[in-house]
This record gives C-alpha cells, sequence and structure tokens, in this order.
C-alpha cells in the first residue's frame, strides 16, 4: 500500500489500521505507541475518540483482532487507555499514570496507558500544555506527554502509531530522530498531522 504522505524518517497511511497492518511483516516494528478510541459505536456515534470506519468497539471480535494485530506486529506496547481494553490485554502489564495535576477538583484527574514493557508503574506529573499550536483533536497528547513515552521506552527503533490522529507521535519521533508509521482512517486529521509534521520537519533544531 502506498503511503499518503512520507518524510525521510517516517511514512503516514489513510486507511483501517486493521488492514494497514496485515501488510506488516510479524515483529516488524520496535514500539506500537498509540492512543486507541473508546465508546463509539458501530452506527456512528462517538463518546471519545477517533473515527473508526467499520471497526465497532462495542463489539469484542473486531476489538480483539485490532489488539492481536498489535502484538504480532510488535513485541512491545503502550497503549493509552489500556485499562478500558484490559479483558484484550495480557495479564502481565504495567501502568503509566499521567496525573494532570488539576487539584482544584476533588477527585485526581489522570490518564492512564498500558504497558508491557516494565511490570511497575510510573507516574508523571504535567498539566495538560504543549500542545504545538493548539489543541486540534478531542484525545489528543501533549508533545511531552508521547516524547515521555518514547524516552521511557529506550527503543532507537521503528514505532508505529495506528491511531495517529493529529500527528503528535510523528512529531515526537522527528524531534528524537526515531522511525515511524502512522495510520489514520479519518483523511480530515492525515491532513491536520501533515502540517503539523511540515512545520516540524522545516524548523531547525540545535543541540
Amino acid at each position: 500500500m502506498m503511503p499518503y504522505y512520507e518524510t525521510e524518517n517516517g511514512k503516514l497511511y489513510h486507511g483501517d489500521c486493521l488492514d494497514i497492518m496485515r501488510e506488516m511483516d510479524d515483529k516488524s516494528i520496535d514500539l506500537v505507541l498509540t492512543d486507541p478510541p473508546y465508546g463509539i459505536k458501530i452506527s456512528g456515534k462517538i463518546g471519545k475518540g477517533k473515527d473508526l470506519g467499520r471497526v465497532n468497539w462495542d463489539n469484542e471480535i473486531p476489538s480483539r483482532k485490532v489488539f492481536n494485530m498489535m502484538f504480532r506486529i510488535s513485541l512491545h506496547q503502550i497503549l493509552w487507555g489500556g485499562n478500558y481494553f484490559i479483558e484484550y490485554l495480557h495479564k502481565t502489564r504495567g501502568y503509566l499514570i499521567w496525573d494532570k495535576m488539576n487539584y482544584e477538583r476533588s477527585y485526581a484527574e489522570c490518564e492512564l496507558a498500558w504497558t508491557n514493557i516494565d511490570k511497575n508503574s510510573k507516574v508523571w506529573r504535567q498539566r495538560p500544555q504543549n500542545m504545538d499550536g493548539g489543541k486540534v483533536h478531542p484525545t489528543q497528547k501533549p508533545y511531552n506527554i508521547i516524547a515521555k513515552c518514547i524516552s521511557w521506552s529506550e527503543t532507537t527503533g521503528l514505532i508505529c502509531d495506528p491511531f495517529l490522529g493529529s500527528g503528535t507521535t510523528a512529531v515526537a519521533c522527528k524531534r528524537l530522530n526515531r522511525r515511524w508509521i502512522g495510520i489514520e482512517i479519518s483523511k480530515e486529521y492525515c491532513d491536520i498531522a501533515i502540517e503539523r509534521i511540515k512545520r516540524e520537519v522545516a524548523q531547525p533544531r540545535f543541540a
């Protein structure tokens, strides 16, 4: 399959992640780093997340296929919102906990990422900021959080984000000199991601 957009260190595919991951070889990816959507019904009602096309996340079988495919293409995963998909994931697990430091509320506001890299949990405390030009996606993660995931994983190889959204993983890979593959079913978000990546490529970085 031809990429929708390509740079020196990465490729963006516009399409269904199941179709595109099927074309990848076993264990050809060093790290799957992504934020799978949840709360999306086959009727198209969106609770949280991104347009998944024909993947029905309220039906166990298609959901399990997506996660099984992620485990086929890579030994290592960091999956944001993994607590919502725990029945599809391996029992041996740890969590990366993003504490948003919103202490004005009566409860802790956190997001969890499931990972099989380390069984120990880790807490990162950071307010939701550094969105690189503003928040353009409903579940967009700050650059610093995604960059921390990459650095914490210690991978220097190929990173895949099957739900690329607005392209934060690609931007982080560019800054950290990692190769990447992104997949996004929404053309609108593909185009948003491309603009962010182009700005990043054009931006000089100094040691």
